[in-house]
């Protein structure tokens, strides 16, 4: 039977909005009319996603907003408030108007008699695929407001450690822009005035001072050029990046790259602990629980061999010997593994770890600032120094000279 949107008033001539599944618009109007209702004009109503204009085409929202979302959702539904009356109270929190209206197309499908999974299944790039298969697994399981605790924690925790990785790397690139600027001031204005300084005393400059005089002028002579340059390499990494293959690419770097590679797949473990115990403790089995996890590990390189492990265990490989050998987690999560494997008690195993993961991410962190920062700051003194030295050499020379 189709579903209708509609609108109808009562006696008091008060008007009234919804959604209707009926056979037609006759029948539409014989049930609304046993509610005391009026019909007064429908049309079929196909319940999609809302125009995608202010999030910059993206169609997604802030992983913030479905953080509250989860949280607020779960502290509501868990005290007993029903499912509907959880989305039509949070409808009117303080979210975006784009995801106020996702909100409220999922509140009139609801309405209409739809699962919540197969409403969210509607808005596929507002809600990850983890959320949605978590969800479903909730109303299968009669159990939607573990789900929504679970998920709550879950993308707070994710959260937090994104919070952490930005935040110890916002000091080193800090560095690395100053760098940048003080080279470019250096080379574009204080060479430039020495320079001309020094001509007028009829001073020859040779060796290292010259050469640093050429790359100034050749800066000043050409920075048309030099930009327009990095903007085209710039756009190609972007461009590049945006494909498939670019995309896989990078992935991979980020794993292979010493120190960073560390701090990546810290970071993968960690999420795969969590999510991996959260499918696992609401009754999902193994293998659907691999082909769930594999969405939010968000590296292609290390997704690709997780799922060639999942292929292994599907053959009868136990999952520890799958991870072994794709050397895909760190020693630490196999022996975890092996123990639950071994005790039957994998998901309890895995969440009593997830704190161990967390710290670990938090580790290899410090680790990674620890070793950049001291090198930031010894390129940008050897940079700088060197600039001023072959700035000043000259004047010191004329100093040198008169004594």
């Amino acid at each position: 039977m189709p579903t209708y949107k509609y609108v109808a008033v009562n006696l008091q001539k008060k008007k009234y909005k919804g959604i209707f599944i009926a056979d037609d618009e006759k029948d539409l109007a014989v049930q609304l009319t046993k509610q005391n209702l009026y019909l007064m004009s429908a049309s079929i109503y196909k319940g999609g996603t809302p125009s995608a204009f202010f999030t910059l085409g993206t169609g997604k929202v802030k992983m913030s907003e479905l953080t509250t979302f989860c949280r607020q959702f779960s502290i509501m539904i868990s005290t007993g408030i029903p499912l509907l009356g959880c989305i039509d109270s949070l409808k009117q929190q303080s979210y975006s108007s784009y995801f106020k209206s996702i909100l409220q197309v999922i509140s009139e499908d609801v309405k209409g008699g739809a699962m919540l999974s197969e409403s969210l299944d509607k808005h596929k790039k507002v809600f990850p695929d983890f959320f949605r298969s978590m969800v479903h697994i909730g109303e299968a399981s009669g159990k939607l407001d573990t789900i929504f605790i679970s998920l709550a924690d879950y993308y707070e925790s994710d959260a937090a450690i994104k919070r952490k990785a930005k935040s110890a790397l916002a000091y080193p690139l800090m560095l690395a822009g100053m760098t940048v600027a003080i080279v470019i001031l250096m080379l574009a204005f204080v060479i430039p005035t020495f320079r001309g300084s020094l001509s007028d005393l009829d001073i020859e400059i040779t060796g290292f001072t010259k050469a640093v005089y050429d790359i100034s002028d050749f800066l000043l002579n050409n920075w048309e050029m030099i930009v327009l340059l990095v903007i085209l390499i710039g756009g190609s990494i972007f461009l590049f990046g945006m494909t498939q293959k670019g995309k896989y690419t990078f992935d991979v770097l980020k794993v292979k790259t010493p120190v960073i590679g560390t701090v990546q797949i810290n970071l993968i473990t960690a999420r795969f602990a969590r999510a991996f115990s959260i499918l696992l403790s609401s009754g999902m089995d193994l293998a659907s629980a691999l082909d769930t996890t594999s969405i939010i590990l968000g590296n292609r390189y290390v997704e690709e061999r997780f799922n060639e492990a999942a292929d292994d265990v599907r053959q009868g490989i136990t999952l520890t010997n799958a991870f072994q050998k794709q050397n895909l987690f760190p020693q630490m999560l196999i022996q975890m593994i092996s123990v639950g494997e071994k005790t039957a008690s994998m998901e309890e195993v895995l969440t009593r770890s997830c704190s161990f993961f967390d710290e670990q991410v938090e580790t290899s962190l410090n680790s990674l600032t620890s070793k950049i920062q001291p090198a930031m700051l010894l390129i940008m003194g050897l940079v700088v120094g060197t600039l001023f030295l072959a700035v000043y050499s000259p004047m010191l020379s004329i100093m040198t000279s008169l004594a």
